[in-house]
Order: structure tokens, then C-alpha cells, then sequence
């Protein structure tokens, strides 16, 4: 039996496996909340009107990057990171594929976000998330992150993230 693997590589914020994999995310934690929330899923023009609104331009070389995690070949999850100021990057649009999950995938995917980070020249990362994603915010505990103070108004942040940036990797 072979093994099935995660590959990481960084391609453009609206190729056509990245904007089905924001979908997927854009439609899981917006479902999430409206459930909690109103008792109801996303309504499905908002949900379009949502999703073209946040094109993740801001994803794009030279501030930011956004990864494409593929397990076995197939497009499964991503992870972006945008330049806030020369020396803090924000890490956003983590996401696994539910049929995906429990594989190492997330951690891989943070790890590789972080290089990219150190790579645009950021010494601290940020993030910010909600209460009811705890898998998430377990996640971000796990890999160093310590929760702090917010660093930004996001109406649906409720937890937010920072950690250091060790030096860049050596190849």
C-alpha cells in the first residue's frame, strides 16, 4: 500500500483550485455561524456576494502568498499570509477539506505559511479567529501561538493569535 502525502506549494489567490477551496471554506465557517448563531444556513446570495468580495487579491506576490495543500495530488486545503506592516504578516484562510482532516495536513500547511512569512520578511504572524472554531484555535495552541489582545475590528474575530518568527529555514 502506498502512502498518501501532502504537498505544499504556493500558486496564484484565483486559480481554479483555490478559489474551489475558499468556497469550501467561505461556505463551511459561514454555515457554522449562522447555524449557531440564527438557526439556519448561509443564504446562497450572500454567500456568492461574500465570496466575490473577498477575492484574496491581497494573498498575491509581492506582500503575500497563498499555499495549496494537496494530498495524494488532489487540491485539499490552504493557507495565506498577507504583510501587515514590514515586520508583521497575518495567517489567514487556514483550511482542511473535512474528508481530509486528522491526515497532518493543517500543522504542514501553518508550518509552510510561516516560511512564506519569514520570506516576505516578518518576524511576528498574527491571526485571528472565532470562539466557535475550536478546533482552530487548539490548532494555533498546539503549534506556539499565543493568544493576545486583538490587533485588528473584525466584527466576527473573538480570539486573536500571535507568534514569533525564528529565523528563516536553511536549505
Amino acid at each position: 500500500m502506498t502512502a498518501m502525502t501532502w504537498t505544499i506549494t504556493a500558486e496564484p489567490y484565483d486559480s481554479p483550485a483555490a478559489a474551489a477551496l475558499w468556497r469550501a471554506y467561505y461556505t463551511e465557517v459561514s454555515d457554522r455561524w449562522y447555524l449557531l448563531h440564527e438557526g439556519r444556513r448561509t443564504d446562497p446570495a450572500e454567500l456568492e456576494r461574500e465570496i466575490a468580495a473577498d477575492s484574496g487579491a491581497d494573498l498575491a506576490p509581492p506582500s503575500g502568498c497563498l499555499l495549496v495543500g494537496r494530498y495524494d495530488g488532489t487540491p485539499a486545503g490552504t493557507a495565506g499570509v498577507r504583510l501587515l506592516d514590514a515586520d508583521t504578516a497575518e495567517l489567514t484562510r487556514v483550511f482542511v477539506l473535512p474528508e481530509r482532516r486528522g491526515r497532518g495536513g493543517a500543522p504542514l500547511l501553518v508550518a509552510a505559511a510561516e516560511e512564506a512569512a519569514r520570506a516576505l520578511g516578518a518576524r511576528r504572524i498574527v491571526l485571528d479567529t472565532r470562539g466557535d472554531l475550536v478546533e482552530a484555535r487548539a490548532l494555533y495552541a498546539r503549534l506556539g501561538y499565543t493568544e493576545t489582545a486583538p490587533h485588528n475590528t473584525d466584527p466576527y474575530a473573538e480570539h486573536w493569535f500571535a507568534k514569533e518568527l525564528g529565523p528563516a529555514a536553511v536549505s
